[in-house]
């Protein structure tokens, strides 16, 4: 295939499956690569031993590519960064902080480099810094996003026009067609997250992907902007979080609010109430679960034929 997407991962299709945490583990990382696409294992979930434990089970599991996606918000980056490096994992997503720490550090290790961009302003400066690719991830996604609220079909041409590094587009694509409106303005690959948070190899609880099913239009708001913006179904916990917001409160109640494991205790737990239930919008379009392999193959397939139907207009 022509495509640089899929050239620099050594992969058959130019999908990738986000690294969310609490849902992406070795099981789904390596069905999507097995599949074709390029897998993620989600660190910002996992301590330094565990990230070492899914990397070797992915490799025992695939003999694809597959790469790790790295929030630099997260504390013990140094030890992620240790151990992928000594399991030599050559690809690395990274998210939520500045690139420019750990990009040329990877790269000397020949490890592709990608960082998460959810504006122009972030593209340029890791265009300047070297990384090997970016993902444009508009307002609709799910997980960390932009305070920007710019949208994934706004974000894609305005970096296709000031920026030649690849680009992956991120934020409410579920399928083939929304693939191929990417591509029209200038994605060169997309990376889906909501759609595989709700797949059979998902770690995430059953009762969290029911709720995500059950989502209709309207019912996920993008919240917590002074801390890291974040896209949630609206449950008591949000309700909390809206309240505190619009009494003014400041970051220090947030945190309180927050407190520890709040993803964990929604996304891998199942509290439907208390946990943060963090997914995209494009949840309200969401209505089964899959296998990996069937999400991804009828991605492409939709993808193929929703491109030969646009060229006989």
């Amino acid at each position: 295939m022509n495509n640089r997407v899929a050239q620099l991962f050594d992969i058959k299709y130019p999908i990738i499956q986000a690294g969310m945490v609490w849902c992406s583990g070795w099981k789904l990382a390596s069905a999507v690569s097995n599949a074709g696409g390029l897998g993620l294992l989600g660190a910002g979930s996992m301590y330094p031993e565990v990230l070492e434990e899914h990397i070797q089970k992915c490799k025992k599991a695939t003999q694809k590519p597959f790469g790790v996606n790295l929030p630099l918000l997260y504390p013990d980056i140094d030890k992620h960064i240790e151990i992928i490096l000594r399991e030599k994992v050559k690809i690395v997503f990274t998210s939520a902080g500045n690139p420019k720490t750990w990009t040329t550090h990877l790269q000397e290790e020949g490890v592709t480099v990608v960082h998460v961009v959810s504006s122009l302003k972030f593209a340029k400066k890791c265009e300047d810094i070297g990384v090997d690719a970016i993902v444009a991830e508009g307002f609709e996604a799910g997980g960390h996003n932009g305070r920007e609220e710019t949208t994934t079909f706004c974000l894609l041409p305005m970096l296709k026009k000031e920026v030649k590094l690849p680009i992956i587009g991120a934020g409410g694509i579920a399928s083939g067609q929304a693939m191929l409106a990417a591509f029209v303005l200038g994605a060169e690959g997309v990376q889906i997250g909501s759609r595989y948070a709700v797949s059979e190899e998902s770690s995430a609880h059953e009762q969290y992907k029911k709720k995500v099913l059950e989502a209709v239009e309207g019912e996920t708001a993008l919240t917590l902007k002074q801390l890291t913006a974040v896209r949630l179904i609206k449950n008591k916990f949000y309700d909390q979080v809206k309240l505190a917001e619009d009494q003014g409160k400041g970051k220090e109640t947030l945190v309180e609010l927050l407190g520890k494991g709040r993803a964990k205790k929604g996304i891998f737990e199942g509290d439907l109430d208390e946990g943060e239930l963090e997914i995209g919008q494009i949840s309200a379009m969401l209505n089964k679960i899959q296998s990996a392999k069937e999400i991804t193959e009828e991605i492409w397939r939709e993808f193929l034929e929703a491109k030969k139907e646009l060229c006989n207009y």
